[in-house]
């Protein structure tokens, strides 16, 4: 990754205005300096920068990002596809990252923490939902003016969204094959495999609290599908009967719901709008499309808290 340049924010003793090189560089700044530099502007923004990029190209590498967009037909709505596309790899990006450190803080005891990413998470999740609201609005025959350039590409695909399933616990390893040809990317993709789920911490967490979780269940492979357990579920409904709302673990029960629904919500229109945009179709990646796809929405991350439901 491109590192920003740390400019030197102090102003020169030759400057020969209110804007001198030193107000001007936007490097690293304190809350001292970023008063000093708007009453030297009147309290106008800065608009006038030395060298060829402005601070804010460097911070978020915006040049780089616009230049990422290379659809490769002369379809109008590609672009939208394209981008949108773009726009759900950062969102899995930042749900993966985030969860990591939801898993991190289970770990730690730091459930108030957790709850808080959660609460966050959720919001990122009916952001990524939302996109398909957007490709939805592709007609059959938008689509189809580009969809044969998209080759063999299909979602599946998406390395980022393999491990942000990992990291919520739907271990799935024959979904890593796509990946073994491209070794930076493989690497990635085993090592979220292999690593606990943030459901795996959560079930930690329990046990850690007094619930009489099933050792077997404890010591399960990470990187292996884990059976739902009937312990899991007994305590996930202790927890509902014994705690109430202002309860730090019933307060993370309903936040992992809250993804879990989210997640659910993802599948389900995803299915949807692939019905609406090319019906029964065969999917680019091989698939069969929507009957494959309804398969898929069949499943439920951190089943046994959907469980408990059916017997409070």
């Amino acid at each position: 990754m491109r590192q920003s340049t740390s400019h030197d924010v102090r102003p020169r003793p030759d400057a020969d205005g209110p804007l001198d090189a030193g107000v001007r560089d936007l490097g690293r700044l304190d809350d001292a300096q970023r008063a000093a530099r708007a009453a030297a502007t009147g309290g106008c923004p800065v608009l006038t920068f030395d060298g060829a990029r402005t601070p804010y190209i460097d911070y978020q590498s915006v040049d780089v990002l616009h230049s990422l967009q290379q659809p490769r037909s002369g379809a109008p709505a590609e672009l939208t596809f394209y981008v949108l596309g773009q726009v759900k790899e950062l969102l899995f990006k930042l749900m993966y990252e985030d969860l990591r450190r939801v898993r991190d803080d289970l770990d730690a005891d730091a459930v108030g923490a957790a709850v808080w990413s959660l609460r966050r998470l959720r919001k990122v999740a009916d952001l990524l939902v939302n996109t398909w609201d957007v490709l939805g609005t592709l007609s059959p025959s938008e689509f189809n003016s580009f969809r044969d350039h998209l080759g063999d590409a299909s979602g599946l695909q998406s390395y980022m969204y393999r491990m942000l399933e990992f990291v919520l616990g739907n271990k799935r390893p024959s979904l890593t094959t796509p990946h073994t040809g491209v070794p930076h990317v493989s690497e990635q993709v085993r090592r979220a495999l292999e690593e606990r789920s943030v459901y795996d911490a959560a079930v930690a967490l329990l046990a850690r609290r007094g619930a009489a979780i099933d050792p077997a269940t404890l010591r399960h492979d990470p990187a292996r599908p884990r059976p739902d357990c009937p312990t899991v579920e007994q305590a996930w409904r202790d927890v509902y009967r014994e705690l109430g709302p202002a309860d730090e673990v019933f307060q993370l029960a309903e936040a992992l719901m809250d993804v879990a629904e989210a997640m659910s919500r993802w599948r389900a229109l995803h299915l949807l709008v692939v019905e609406r945009t090319i019906g029964n179709k065969p999917g680019t990646g091989g698939s069969s499309g929507a009957a494959w796809l309804r398969r898929v929405n069949e499943h439920r991350f951190f089943g046994e808290l959907w469980a408990a439901r059916s017997v409070l």
